[in-house]
């Protein structure tokens, strides 16, 4: 990156480019230490008396961006949790993984089934470059939308407002809202006529 006028370049970090889309090194010191972070607090939600609602998800206010009323059964893993985003009334049910590399935004009244997987970050197909470098694209899931079991999210989609995602779903391309869609890859099925 050049700074404008000056001829003078402006390496990004690793942490900037992953957050940017663009490959860069998941190795890199920081990005190892937030990420083990992640991991920590998602050990002490995991681990937390399943009883204390509140208090288990309490230690997941401080790593996600979570709005009023969101519930997650445990176990739930994360990759950094600063790159996602819930909205109000967010239920997710046992097993949910979140790869977090780039932003994941859940709109509000969404469902989660057990064994969701939310992933925004992908690797080269070429084998050497896949060595080194990962990328990653940023998930949106709109509102009013429940994911069935075992629903595998992939990088770049984008699921519109009050669709049903059949279980066992992998979704490799965007889903329009207003639908049912099922299958991998994930196709419409049929309109959902929302009055």
């Amino acid at each position: 990156m050049m700074l404008e006028n000056k001829g003078i370049e402006v390496k990004q970090t690793e942490k900037q480019k992953m957050l940017a889309g663009q490959p860069y090194k998941a190795w890199d010191d920081e990005l190892f230490a937030e990420r083990m972070r992640a991991k920590s607090v998602c050990h002490q939600f995991n681990l937390a008396e399943p009883t204390q609602l509140d208090t288990r998800m309490d230690h997941l206010r401080g790593l996600l961006d979570i709005q009023h009323c969101a519930h997650i059964e445990p176990n739930f893993f994360c990759d950094y949790g600063y790159n996602i985003h819930i909205g109000k009334q967010f239920y997710a049910n046992h097993n949910l993984t979140i790869l977090d590399v780039c932003s994941v935004s859940i709109g509000d009244n969404v469902m989660f089934g057990p064994h969701a997987m939310i992933s925004t970050a992908t690797h080269p197909i070429d084998p050497i470059a896949r060595q080194t470098a990962e990328y990653g694209a940023p998930i949106q899931i709109g509102n009013n939308v429940w994911l069935g079991g075992n629903v595998s999210v992939l990088p770049g989609v984008t699921i519109g407002d009050n669709c049903v995602i059949g279980a066992g779903s992998v979704v490799n391309k965007s889903i329009p809202a207003n639908c049912v869609a099922a299958g991998n890859p994930c196709k419409v099925i049929k309109p959902i006529n929302v009055e």
